[in-house]
């Protein structure tokens, strides 16, 4: 079980000791070091009632403060200056998707060139895989795991239809072992090595949406590539929330949102990950303009062969949405300032806190999905209970807490280290053991 040292600091090593009194919860969030970054966020209330327990940035993260400004400067630079502010604004229009270069590298572990904010999730799976799926009739299976996200399983389906292969023949599932609910690492690895030479991409999640669990991506990804798969991560749930090294785990491709964890507002921009092997590679894509080498890009009936830039931007294919893209520098600049590092630090000990209590709820009552092993999950615990889950939801929210209810008998709770407490866990172990008791 994970614990905490209190010693003017938070720390997640192994054998310290958790107590259920509240003064110990306060005492937690009064040695945090990342307590101040709750008020860089807009906590959502009742009717000038308290605020809630805000444990649903698994869905959509909270607004910060300095998104509202960003936004607004970028209104402001429309009204003044209209098309000039392509290239006179306090930012360029022009450019403005490169400013995210960097922060986005250091918080997936990537190199700049290998990233891009650009689209939406799903949209990102299908330009990546135009390129990265190149199925035979031999080798054209798609590996996922078991109750992949609906979006993800969408689009591996109208993939493979538009290869002209049967989804239900082509897609390979990673399941768990019967009366398990997460998959191991070396059934993953096996089933890779058994059907490899019919799996021509591995397309998984970096933390499952359901269930929580962290999948072990640095093992999966070189179990793939050693027979020959080409490799790509969902991250939705894994960018912002758990430390990630995409290039020295040499995956191919990755694409998450920023929505949850990056709290770039509803619908945000996403992200996108191509490994710089193949920066320079001669990979068919769906191409359009803002893809296009920029030297050349405004010679526009000029240019008449679409000539890619090297690395992740060339699968850019539209302008960027200025003002979707303002709230993503308002995040990434809080998470430059805290560190991801330090905000998995604080949320190994915030969510191992939470099992904790949750596992001295009486009576058998409740089960939790999530793994045990704090390296083996985010910040989120997946809880099921027989009696009448999606009404615990509704009595949880009446309460004050927003929660995540999915069916069809599953209770997604995420304590985020950014601005969520200790007490505020405290109190929600409190409200949850009360309502399962009623």
């Amino acid at each position: 079980m994970p614990g905490v040292s209190v010693r003017g600091e938070l720390s997640a090593r192994v054998g310290a000791t958790f107590s259920d009194d509240e003064a110990f919860a306060r005492h937690l969030d009064e040695q945090d070091p990342l307590r101040g970054f709750r008020e860089r966020f807009e906590i959502p209330g009742r009717d000038g009632a308290a605020p809630l327990i805000y444990f649903n940035g698994n869905s959509l993260g909270l607004m910060p403060k300095s998104a509202r400004q960003l936004v607004e400067r970028e209104l402001d630079e429309w009204a003044r200056l209209a098309a000039d502010a392509h290239l006179e604004a306090g930012v360029p229009w022009l450019s403005y998707h490169e400013v995210f270069r960097d922060p986005l590298a250091r918080l997936v572990g990537a190199r700049p060139g290998e990233v891009v904010a650009m689209g939406s999730l799903t949209v990102n799976l299908h330009l990546l895989m135009v390129s990265f799926y190149r199925p035979t009739a031999r080798r054209h299976g798609i590996l996922v795991e078991d109750r992949a996200f609906p979006s993800d399983l969408y689009a591996v389906q109208s993939q493979l239809r538009f290869h002209g292969f049967d989804p239900a023949e082509g897609i390979v599932v990673a399941r768990p072992r019967a009366g398990e609910t997460c998959l191991r690492t070396e059934d993953v690895v096996g089933l890779i090595e058994e059907r490899g030479d019919e799996i021509a991409l591995v397309l998984m999640s970096g933390v499952h949406y359901l269930t929580g669990q962290w999948l072990d991506i640095p093992a999966i990804t070189e179990a793939a590539r050693n027979v020959g798969c080409l490799v790509g991560w969902d991250l939705a749930h894994a960018a912002g929330n758990v430390p990630l090294r995409l290039h020295d785990w040499g995956v191919d491709f990755a694409a998450w949102c920023s929505y949850k964890y990056l709290n770039a507002g509803p619908g945000a921009v996403a992200g996108c990950f191509v490994h710089e092997r193949h920066a320079g590679a001669d990979l068919p894509r769906l191409a359009g303009w803002w893809g296009h080498d920029p030297a050349t890009r405004f010679r526009m009936h000029l240019e008449r062969t679409f000539r890619p830039q090297p690395g992740a931007e060339g699968w850019q294919v539209s302008n960027p949405p200025i003002l979707s893209m303002a709230p993503l520098r308002a995040s990434l600049a809080i998470f430059e300032e805290a560190g991801i590092e330090a905000l998995r630090a604080k949320s190994r000990v915030l969510t191992g806190y939470l099992e904790w209590l949750l596992r001295r709820i009486p009576g058998g009552l409740l089960e939790i999905l999530t793994p045990a092993d704090p390296d083996r999950r985010g910040c989120q615990l997946s809880l099921r209970t027989a009696s009448g889950p999606k009404d615990l939801a509704r009595r949880l929210r009446e309460a004050g807490v927003a929660c995540d209810f999915r069916e069809p008998d599953v209770v997604r709770v995420a304590p985020v280290p950014l601005y969520n407490t200790f007490h505020e866990v405290w109190r929600f172990a409190r409200l949850l053991g009360e309502r399962l008791a009623a």
